[in-house]
């Protein structure tokens, strides 16, 4: 028994087990919770609890603004991820040096992740107000008309999603800033001595060396990126005219607001599972195949 618990690999099972029993507790349980709850006709105000079967998701095909929900959140992450992972990747190059001037752009770069991210919605909700916003204010000086934003269909989502990005690429770029630091230096020598220019090392180093992280990055982003809620709740809620309401928001609106169908909100949350778990299978595939390309 004693050889047992000293072997390396049970000694840090022991280590994970509080975050297992976590991710247990609050991640597994509520998704078979919510699972099970859209088979129902769940209100937990009036109607009590009424078995339906698959009535919740023969609404959900016919459910306009659900579905536009979906095209809203899928828009957000094509306009988030790609410009997130690819940030924060080059600033990992330019800051792998280990420099005083580096590790004070590193810092200062961080700095967004640990704030709150409704906190700076705020913040950008005030500064490109068109009334009091300083930004539209400064367009208008250098003759510039300056768009509504938040207030417009067409900037809405692209602004919520410049602000993902500058709120998060600090965490891409950490990461990706170890996987470089890791590289053998032998290997940049090796192509300086070919001929290599720093474009080519980066593609054909640099790139190459860091696709695990890289592919971790990609699936982090994307799976966050398709629950987005907090940065579009506190910027337009939702607007205009539903415009940029994410699939989070709506099954926010739907369970826990007015009129309070918590059976259905869980069937429009289990197929925004179903939609992230294959995008998270394929994009893993994809980037393990390309991994095995590059050895």
């Amino acid at each position: 028994m004693k050889s047992y618990w000293n072997r390396p690999n049970h000694v840090a099972y022991i280590f994970i087990l509080p975050s297992l029993i976590a991710l247990l507790l609050f991640a597994f349980i509520p998704v078979v919770i919510g699972l099970g709850m859209s088979f129902f006709n769940v209100n937990i105000f009036f109607n009590g609890t009424k078995f339906v079967g698959l009535q919740n998701f023969v609404r959900f095909l016919s459910d306009s603004r659900a579905i536009n929900s979906i095209w809203h959140t899928v828009y957000f992450t094509v306009l988030e991820t790609p410009v997130q992972v690819l940030v924060g990747v080059l600033c990992a190059a330019a800051l792998s040096r280990n420099t005083r001037f580096n590790r004070f752009c590193r810092s200062t770069f961080y700095i967004p992740v640990v704030c709150s991210l409704t906190a700076i919605g705020l913040v950008f909700n005030m500064l490109l107000d068109p009334n009091i916003g300083w930004f539209p204010h400064l367009l208008t000086r250098i003759g510039m008309t300056a768009p509504d934003f938040f207030g417009n269909a067409h900037w809405a989502m692209p602004t919520i999603a410049f602000l993902t990005v500058w709120k998060s690429f600090g965490v891409t770029m950490i990461i990706m800033l170890t996987a470089v630091q890791a590289i053998s230096p032998s290997l940049y020598e090796s192509a300086e001595m070919d001929g290599a220019s720093r474009a080519q090392q980066f593609f054909h180093v640099t790139i190459p060396q860091c696709i695990p992280a890289l592919g971790f990055c990609v699936l982090t982003n994307l799976t966050g990126s398709m629950q987005v809620f907090d940065q579009i709740f506190v910027t337009t809620g939702g607007g205009p005219n539903f415009k940029t309401e994410s699939t989070v928001q709506y099954i926010y609106n739907r369970g826990f607001a007015a009129p309070y169908e918590l059976g259905y909100a869980s069937t429009v949350a289990t197929v925004l599972f179903i939609i992230i778990a294959i995008l998270a299978v394929g994009s893993n595939l994809y980037m393990s195949h390309k991994e095995q390309q590059m050895r």
